[in-house]
């Protein structure tokens, strides 16, 4: 997988604004939010896209999703409701090739996104 700027989150080689973090998973808040609450938790290990995601993931995708919910507890958005997009490639919107399930909150959700 090539290099991304999440990689370089996870080495501490970029600053970040890091709300969450284990031995398998980091999430900090987007540089370019999208919601008054837009946090990325992002696998340490380099899973591309959704694509990508094998059987032996199963589980770290399960703590992904009750790492978010325990974050949207904390931002204080859990009770008023919050949306989990995972993006996949290019039509899907993904900019960065490193599998990352964005926690959307603050406001309400409209669909189609906007």
């Amino acid at each position: 997988m090539a290099e991304t700027i999440f990689s370089k989150i996870i080495r501490k080689e970029m600053p970040a604004d890091i709300v969450y973090e284990d031995d398998r998973m980091l999430a900090f808040r987007d540089i370019t939010p999208q919601a008054p609450t837009h946090i990325l938790i992002i696998p340490k290990e380099e899973i591309a896209t959704a694509n990508d995601i094998t059987p032996e993931h199963d589980e770290l995708i399960g703590a992904m999703v009750r790492t978010a919910a325990t974050i949207a507890e904390r931002e204080g958005i859990a009770g008023d409701g919050y949306r989990l997009v995972i993006n996949c490639n290019g039509h899907g919107g993904q900019a960065v090739h490193h599998l990352h399930l964005h926690l959307l909150g603050g406001r309400p959700m409209t669909w189609p996104p906007g």
